[in-house]
């Protein structure tokens, strides 16, 4: 029944584009979507929740759990990544490791293993991470924290004098970031209220920020300011900030420019290398699927890591930094002679050794991204999103106002937006949104007082979750006016 109407090829190409035409909104139409999809095969490589799953009260394995249960529609990789298939191998292995070598297990390769012994497993972090983010492996440190690693480099790259001492950043960012630049400042001796520049959506009902605001903001403060952190992608709206642009514009003012990376990696193809960015910290469990508040990551252009070693007795030689025994030279690091050496780049900022368990995690998943590319990703990305927004605009054809109680707030030009998108409801209509949803088995997450945030992954959602998704929001929707009205 001409189910392939409008459909361009998934592995190359822009987004794609619909006609009002019903075939657009079938089941059918979205399985063969589904069926061109060249990385539809990734879906297996995840543990996807059924939906009796999201009801369950223990955590015990039961006899009555079944394959072949309906799974849930997840579209929050935005938040928590689901867990792939293979973290529990890989988790195996470290604790079999550990089990039968003990502290030697640093050291002992085997011939079996995954990961290299527990001494270099950070190396093998740097080597899979880098072409996620666009970087060179001694550019990457898989360590630490989101907001413990943007205190690590804010304390190198913010260098404050008494004529150059502001920090431009966004007013809506998320909260551990304003905290962290906040602290960073009276750390410093300076008064948060002067020294925070915070750039506003000039339209709190379109909260969205130009890079022209962004750029003038830079112009008006660059005498006074030191560094501009910013985040590429913005949680609340999902908004994709021109990166390379305002990169280029802060150092032609002569700032240094930092990125939250938390929303775009995994999610967008960045090339922070090449876009010469400073420095950037990101987490690895939203896109990056590797768990609950597992060890993050963080970036350091070539251009700052340099050691030059006859300098370093002078202690000078490299860019001062919070100094820990696991950033020293890897030749010196077991002499304990309390003579600080950096290691080049990134693994220079690392401070203690890293949790061994959580790299495994966070391999575990790097593993899968670095059987394809950020750029095959984003190509399915965007047509996934895509997808999921004319559905929400255009279905069903004689849709009337009312029956959408809703607006989008994420950027509509795909270029400007990751995987999600942020639909503001009509006051009073979230909780009961979100109880239909729940009932149906639809992970999503809100941000209060009135926006879902909506974002489907392409490593394993489908187009036709995405079309699932749409009928029961919109059934949601109507159920929700209609209590309010009541």
């Amino acid at each position: 029944m001409g189910s392939k109407l409008h459909v361009r090829d998934i592995k190359s190409g822009p987004p794609l584009h619909y006609k009002d035409d019903v075939r657009a909104y079938s089941k059918e139409y979205a399985h063969s979507l589904d069926e061109q999809d060249s990385l539809q095969h990734f879906r297996d490589d995840f543990i996807i929740p059924s939906k009796k799953d999201l009801k369950r009260k223990t955590l015990a394995v039961t006899e009555e759990e079944n394959s072949s249960d309906p799974r849930c529609i997840y579209l929050c990789g935005n938040s928590l990544g689901l867990q792939p298939q293979n973290a529990r191998k890989y988790i195996d292995r470290y604790l079999r490791t550990w089990a039968i070598k003990g502290v030697t297990g640093h050291f002992v390769p085997h011939e079996d293993q995954l990961l290299p012994p527990f001494v270099d497993v950070d190396s093998a972090g740097s080597q899979l991470m880098a072409p996620v983010v666009g970087a060179s492996p001694s550019e990457v440190a898989v360590m630490g924290t989101l907001t413990a690693n943007i205190h690590f480099l804010l304390a190198s790259f913010y260098r404050p004098t008494k004529e150059k001492y502001k920090i431009i950043m966004e007013g809506k960012a998320f909260p551990s970031d304003h905290y962290a630049v906040e602290s960073q400042i009276k750390h410093h001796n300076f008064d948060p209220k002067e020294a925070m520049v915070l750039i506003e959506p000039k339209d709190p009902d379109t909260p969205i920020l130009t890079t022209d605001q962004i750029m003038k903001v830079i112009d008006q403060h660059a005498s006074s300011a030191v560094l501009v952190l910013l985040p590429s992608i913005q949680f609340y709206t999902g908004q994709y900030f021109e990166m390379k642009k305002i990169t280029e514009h802060a150092h032609s003012r002569g700032l240094l420019i930092g990125w939250d990376c938390a929303h775009s990696v995994g999610n967008v193809d960045m090339k922070l290398h090449d876009w010469e960015v400073d420095f950037a910290a990101w987490c690895n469990y939203k896109y990056m699927n590797g768990g609950p508040g597992v060890i993050a990551g963080l970036f350091v252009h070539e251009k700052h890591g340099r050691v030059e070693l006859e300098k370093v007795n002078d202690n000078e030689g490299f860019r001062p930094r919070l100094a820990g025994w696991w950033g020293g030279d890897k030749q010196t690091r077991f002499l304990m002679e309390n003579k600080f050496v950096p290691q080049p780049g990134a693994a220079g900022y690392q401070v203690s050794n890293p949790s061994v368990l959580d790299l495994n995690a966070v391999m575990a998943s790097l593993e899968i991204f670095n059987r394809t590319s950020m750029a095959e990703l984003r190509k399915k990305s965007l047509h996934l999103t895509g997808y999921l927004e004319h559905l929400l605009l255009k279905y069903p054809l004689d849709a009337s106002p009312e029956d959408k109680p809703f607006s989008i707030i994420t950027p509509s030009n795909p270029e400007e937006r990751g995987a999600q998108l942020s639909l503001r409801l009509q006051e009073g209509l979230l909780d009961r949104v979100l109880e239909v949803l729940e009932e149906h088995g639809v992970v999503v997450d809100e941000r209060k007082p009135d926006v879902i945030r909506v974002a489907p992954a392409p490593l394993y959602n489908t187009y036709s979750e995405v079309r699932e998704f749409c009928e029961i929001f919109l059934q949601a929707c109507r159920e929700a006016v209609k209590a309010k009205k009541s």
